[in-house]
């Protein structure tokens, strides 16, 4: 039978000859490429007490085949983002939703006696709940980055200074959470690998207060203004209308 020892504030697993032999229970997250030999093999451990072996491999990836599409991207936080065709993709909130989980795995550590091994459980639960809220914000910004990079041959893309939007302690932690820095990072990538074109519009340029018909721009467009009319007749909703804007930059660019 093995044996578990108690270590200050971690335990120790001692297995028996036979459990030591018996192969362990592994979840690939895709099958290798056929004929790969891995040139590097890491394994790591996260904060939450799970293990990885990471493979690295040289891989050839096809292009896809070239589509008719062009989309623009709007980033928001009532909707993550907002397309230039109208659609507006809703924010799941991973962080707001599991925030009571979260706040309670926290307030667990602070009763237990430093040093101990109760202490170290209450951190691990903390960890297991960080790393839930993160599995699933990576899965979803995979999905919606896959999609777009498959269905479009040009996605325009804002540069927004995150490091300077989450300097107001109203929107950080929602900024934070929303992650369009990953998901800006996975459009890059995945353009690069499928034969895409990824633009970046200017910071400066006036997205929200251009109007997407006749090019006027508006002087003052505060954040609470969601719906707006131009005064040559033509009514935007102002993610949408800018994600319009964001496309024509990027096209202009490109």
């Amino acid at each position: 039978m093995a044996q578990i020892v108690k270590r200050a504030d971690k335990y120790r697993f001692y297995p028996t000859p036979e459990q030591a032999a018996e192969p362990l229970a592994i979840v690939w997250s895709r099958p290798l490429p056929d004929g790969a030999q891995p040139s590097t093999v890491t394994v790591s451990r996260d904060a939450a007490g799970r293990w990885f072996v990471s493979l690295l491999v040289q891989e050839k990836i096809r292009p896809l085949a070239p589509a008719q599409n062009a989309v623009g991207v709007d980033a928001g936080i009532t909707a993550l983002v907002t397309l230039s065709t109208g659609e507006k993709v809703a924010n799941p909130r991973h962080e707001q939703r599991d925030r009571r989980r979260l706040a309670r795995a926290q307030r667990t550590p602070a009763r237990k006696r430093p040093g101990s091994g109760n202490r170290a459980k209450a951190r691990l639960k903390v960890a297991k709940v960080y790393a839930r809220i993160v599995d699933r914000r990576r899965d979803f910004l995979h999905q919606l980055s896959t999609r777009l990079v498959r269905e479009n041959q040009v996605i325009a893309v804002e540069d927004l200074t995150i490091r300077n939007m989450i300097k107001n302690r109203r929107l950080a932690r929602a900024i934070s959470d929303a992650s369009w820095r990953e998901l800006r990072g996975m459009l890059a990538y995945k353009a690069a690998w499928c034969g895409r074109r990824l633009v970046v519009v200017d910071r400066w340029f006036p997205s929200s207060k251009l109007c997407s018909a006749c090019g006027t721009v508006q002087e003052a467009m505060p954040l609470n203004v969601r719906e707006w009319v131009c005064a040559c007749g033509a009514s935007h909703d102002r993610d949408v209308n800018a994600a319009r804007n964001v496309l024509a930059a990027g096209l202009a660019e490109s």
